[in-house]
């Protein structure tokens, strides 16, 4: 297979940060190229040069598509080239069609007026090719995470993709919907579509690609072709991060559990728009201090709604229940009560819902306590400074200052501040919802330090994540959630993959 694409000693820099250092990458025709390395070694910047989201001219290097030198100086440039990227954050508009997000500025028109006959028979014909058999005027709202992945691609065939980017395309995808994903890459493949794709999950890197280029602080450290070698989970790890990592978890002194910091009892939670539909079902729980306890369970099994529910219930309506907090009951019935009582939610989405992105580091950490920074009611910004400096030193987030922004940071970092933020509020219960999603293999294993020193300290931690060996490697006890209810409870030397399958699968075959 001859180059489709090469790029060449791409060089780019920000303030203070030199992003990418003399990158070399090159893609074939016809082949699904992976590129991987720890968030913030350069991945998605690059594909933002390549896809012109950094003009030609911001950058040092050149890029070359079928050996010819290209400039694109906007993403329409490089997608007239057939050049599609997919960022992680879908870029679909909700209240439109399945048909009008795909053809979206590219509309079927004759003389400004739309053909909306045409424009549904070739969505029709698009969503056949990905897998999808949902109406093309389906408003997109009404898709789930993994469907509307499939709309964005059917969006880059609709513009004659010839080279697709899909930027941590499984990042918020169940595991059904990710091997769909996967499979469909492999049809596209098949039909001389190429594709880049960007992953921190190095298993499904290994199924689907062709050959893998690592990142390292912004350099090119090694392209493996994974059909001419026997390529290994712990190759691209000691790529990625410099070094062999034998565990993936740290090790931890035994824990001593001590007195319960905090109990639930009966709690059960309607839908916040459809109060007929139970969503946590009669829910019992028990945290102790210095204990790490999981909660496992499928997509749609109810832990996010349990969680949010818990902190301040910011979701869903309260039917019943009662949380204590170190055996007094806790009211926890608003956001800021929660936080009082000493509990702390660490978001799954920590993009939309823990940072304020525009904003500082400064900002952000100090946010769930202002008092902590204030003196009679005033901001003072020199306190806010100092606190944002400590944590930054506390938890090595990685960062030219305290005064960046956050939405320039990489994504382990970014998950550091949200947990600053946290800790800040000096908290007894730190609520974790998939902490370490879209992030690298070393920026986890920082995290699970962190986790692991805050259950040290006497901290009761609640873990909810959807990468069981997570839970496996990191919980003393784990909860299996099912449809709402808590449908078992292991220890960490009960627990298995298969125990938690068998009683999510028992739950169900009882209900039906």
């Amino acid at each position: 297979m001859h180059p489709l694409l090469e790029m060449r000693g791409i060089t780019k820099t920000f303030p203070g940060v030199r992003a990418l250092d003399n990158v070399n990458l090159t893609v074939r025709e016809g082949e699904i190229h992976a590129l991987v390395g720890e968030n913030g070694a350069g991945k998605s910047t690059l594909m933002k040069v390549l896809s012109g989201v950094y003009p030609h001219g911001t950058y040092e290097g050149e890029i070359l598509l079928d050996g010819a030198p290209v400039a694109f100086r906007s993403i329409r440039d490089s997608e007239a080239r057939g050049i599609i990227i997919i960022h992680q954050e879908l870029a679909l508009v909700p209240l439109l069609s399945i048909a009008e997000n795909i053809f979206l500025g590219n509309e079927c028109a004759r003389g400004g007026v739309i053909s909306w006959r045409e424009t549904w028979a070739r969505t029709e014909a698009l969503l056949a090719k990905v897998g999808l058999d949902e109406a093309p005027q389906t408003p997109v709202d009404r898709l789930g995470v993994g469907k509307q992945q499939l709309v964005e691609i059917a969006k880059a065939l609709s513009k004659r993709v010839r080279l697709l980017i899909l930027d941590e395309p499984t990042a918020a995808l169940s595991e059904a919907d990710s091997e769909k994903l996967l499979d469909l890459l492999l049809e596209l493949r098949a039909q001389g579509v190429t594709s880049i794709i960007i992953s921190h999950k190095l298993n499904e890197v290994r199924r689907v690609a062709d050959r893998v280029t690592v990142l390292r602080d912004g350099a090119t450290v090694a392209t493996h072709d994974a059909r001419a070698e026997t390529l290994t989970e712990d190759m691209i790890v000691r790529d990625m991060v410099g070094r062999p990592m034998e565990n993936r978890y740290p090790p931890r002194e035994e824990r001593r559990a001590g007195e319960v910091l905090m109990e639930v009892r009966n709690w059960r939670v309607a839908h916040p728009e459809h109060a007929e539909r139970i969503v946590v079902r009669d829910v019992s729980l028990r945290l102790r201090a210095g204990e790490v306890v999981g909660i496992a369970g499928l997509m749609g099994a109810g832990r996010t709604e349990l969680a949010m529910s818990l902190f301040g219930e910011s979701w869903g309506r309260k039917l019943a229940g009662e949380a204590l907090i170190e055996g007094r009951p806790a009211d926890i019935s608003r956001v800021d009560r929660a936080i009082a009582a000493g509990l702390a939610y660490v978001t799954e989405d920590r993009k939309e819902l823990g940072l304020v992105l525009e904003e500082p580091i400064t900002f952000n950490v100090t946010l769930a306590n202002l008092a902590g920074v204030s003196r009679r009611g005033v901001l003072s910004r020199r306190e806010e400074a100092r606190v944002a400096e400590r944590y930054r030193e506390a938890m090595a987030i990685r960062t030219p200052g305290v005064h960046q922004k956050v939405v320039n940071l990489s994504g382990g970092n970014q998950q550091k501040v949200v947990l600053s933020k946290w800790l800040f509020a000096d908290p007894r219960v730190l609520i974790l919802d998939e902490p370490t999603r879209g992030i690298d293999v070393g920026a986890k294993y920082e995290i699970y330090t962190i986790i692991n020193r805050l259950a040290a300290e006497g901290r009761g931690i609640l873990m909810i994540s959807s990468e069981m060996p997570e839970l496996l490697g990191m919980c003393d006890r784990i909860y299996v959630m099912c449809e709402g209810a808590i449908v078992g409870e292991l220890s960490a030397d009960e627990a298995s993959q298969e125990r938690i399958m068998s009683l999510i699968v028992k739950h169900r075959r009882q209900a039906a």
